[in-house]
């Protein structure tokens, strides 16, 4: 049965929002009468509408879920499920309790698309820019198992571990940022503005000035003259970079260079090989068959070089080789992986085994990213130090020179 979005007026002339279930419009309209209610307006809930609620279609349209609040809304679907209620009812107490309208005719659409007939994971890949193939894919395994409820809490403790990562990762990288822009910035106030307006001071005197002070102030005199062409070319060489990086080729060789770099290569690798243990072993744990788990996993890379190399692990294992082989024969991968799959085959236990490395290696970027932070932090201070040292030499030597004279 479709749903409909409406607006009504209730007795008291307050505005109400909110979906209905109907035949048609017009069946809308007169149960929205049978509950004391004046329809102002009564729409059908289509993609196109969730789009539009969204704020926008095509390129500037703006998910419904961003990641935190697909994890929260998963959490929620599973405790409902979990607890025996049926899946429709656990959708249409999901849909009145949203307080966004997007959200809400989202969800409407969906208990929709139930009720008549279509399964859940079905109705969810009718909108593939709010809910990834994985999650589709997850869904659906859980449906076809019986077993939606745990599939749907699996579901949700990996959105949430993944979002507890990103965030840890964030904040060490948000400091040093921080730390950076700043200084760049009060560099760039001193070299345009203090330095030149000290050396005017020393303009009419005779005597040379100090090699440092006449650096400085040729690199003032650079900044201010040229300062926007280096902007517009550092603007067009990242632009230039990301539009160069949309070649398979020149992405794959860029992708593996960034792995050999010694420190952030390394926190790379373990961040890709953490989320593709950690979808694999929940694909395999739903039921989901190896070779699409695989596959799916193998999509979630972001590192074209390693992506390549888990295609390759997935042709190894059609071909009937073990996956612990195939995983050990790609060295991108750290020997962790292949371990923790060798002992899941063996022990007949590869969602936990996987689940574990996944663990294992998470615990190791967010230490590898901490340290890291924790390292820069006061490298970052130093160097701000001396550069700001050396523009206030810069300054100072001509007034000492010129002292030294006086006496």
């Amino acid at each position: 049965m479709p749903a409909y979005a409406f607006e009504a007026l209730n007795a008291d002339g307050q505005l109400r929002r909110g979906t209905v279930e109907a035949d048609s419009a017009k069946a809308a309209r007169t149960q929205l009468r049978a509950q004391a209610l004046v329809p102002l307006k009564v729409e059908p809930v289509t993609s196109g509408a969730q789009g539009e609620a969204a704020g926008g279609t095509g390129f500037f349209r703006r998910r419904v879920f961003n990641p935190n609040a697909l994890s929260v809304w998963t959490r929620q679907l599973a405790s409902l499920v979990a607890s025996g209620l049926p899946l429709e009812r656990a959708l249409a107490s999901l849909s009145t309790e949203a307080e966004r309208e997007a959200e809400r005719n989202l969800v409407a659409d969906l208990r929709a698309e139930v009720n008549s007939g279509s399964t859940f994971a079905k109705a969810l890949g009718r909108h593939p820019g709010e809910f990834s193939a994985i999650f589709v894919a997850v869904v659906g395994a859980g449906e076809q198992s019986g077993s939606l409820g745990a599939v749907l809490e699996h579901l949700a403790d990996d959105l949430e571990d993944q979002q507890a990562l990103n965030a840890k990762l964030l904040g060490a990288a948000l400091y040093p940022a921080i730390v950076s822009l700043v200084a760049l910035c009060i560099v760039i106030f001193l070299v345009t503005y203090v330095v030149p307006q000290v050396a005017s001071v020393f303009a009419g005197s005779k005597r040379a000035l100090p090699l440092l002070t006449v650096l400085m102030l040729g690199m003032s005199s650079f900044v201010r003259s040229y300062g926007w062409l280096l902007l517009l070319l550092t603007v067009a060489g990242v632009v230039g970079l990301r539009l160069a990086l949309r070649a398979p080729a020149l992405r794959y060789q860029f992708d593996a260079a960034w792995l050999g770099i010694p420190v952030v290569g390394k926190l790379s690798r373990s961040f890709n090989t953490a989320r593709f243990a950690s979808t694999l072993a929940m694909l395999a744990g739903a039921g989901v068959p190896i070779l699409k788990a695989l596959q799916a996993a193998a999509d979630t890379l972001s590192n074209q070089a390693m992506r390549q190399d888990a295609q390759d692990a997935l042709v190894a294992v059609r071909e009937g080789a073990p996956l612990a082989s195939a995983l050990a024969q790609k060295k991108r991968f750290p020997a962790l992986l292949s371990m923790f799959a060798r002992l899941g085959e063996q022990t007949g236990q590869l969602p936990l085994m996987l689940q574990r490395a996944a663990k294992q290696l998470s615990t190791e970027v967010q230490r590898r990213a901490m340290g890291l932070a924790t390292l820069l932090e006061p490298l970052l201070i130093v160097a701000m130090g001396l550069i700001v040292m050396l523009i206030v030499l810069a300054v100072l030597l001509p007034i000492i020179e010129m002292n030294q004279l006086v006496k």
